[in-house]
């Protein structure tokens, strides 16, 4: 279940039409404070960085560092990402269309993070990495998401 301070976050944040370090820190201090505690809060948090293209960077990095805690770690079996994380991890982070700079390095630190991984997310990870890193389009990568669903 969502925490409904985080829907009031997201939607505040995103009437504003800015994300900026004071928010990230009321994100981190208040809003959650003990970290992510469910995929949907995930999910939310992803959708935010959709819609949130110019955000402070200190949002992509809490963001990743929360997500690879709460997969790696939070989720069981803990320190293994297992097929139906890793599921959801490329889903919601790809979104159809890829995933954005930051949900590419999302993929990278979990892979890197866990003990061990499910083969769909290092192979996400390396999809996304590479179109990130310029080796491909984003129409390509597109393409690629596609066939890979």
């Amino acid at each position: 279940m969502i925490n409904a301070s985080l829907q009031h976050f997201c939607n505040r944040i995103v009437a504003a039409g800015t994300l900026g370090l004071e928010d990230v820190r009321e994100l981190n201090r208040t809003i959650l404070p003990e970290g992510l505690t469910c995929r949907e809060e995930a999910d939310m948090l992803f959708g935010l960085d959709r819609a949130m293209p110019d955000a402070d960077e200190a949002f992509g990095e809490w963001l990743i560092a929360s997500v690879v805690d709460f997969a790696v770690w939070g989720e069981r079996p803990t320190g293994h990402i297992d097929a139906d994380t890793a599921q959801w991890l490329a889903a919601s982070l790809g979104c159809g269309r890829g995933p954005t700079v930051t949900g590419a390095r999302i993929a990278v630190e979990v892979v890197r993070e866990a003990e061990t991984n499910d083969p769909a997310l290092i192979a996400f990870a390396l999809r996304a990495n590479r179109v990130r890193n310029g080796a491909g389009s984003e129409g390509e990568a597109i393409l690629s998401y596609a066939a890979a669903a």
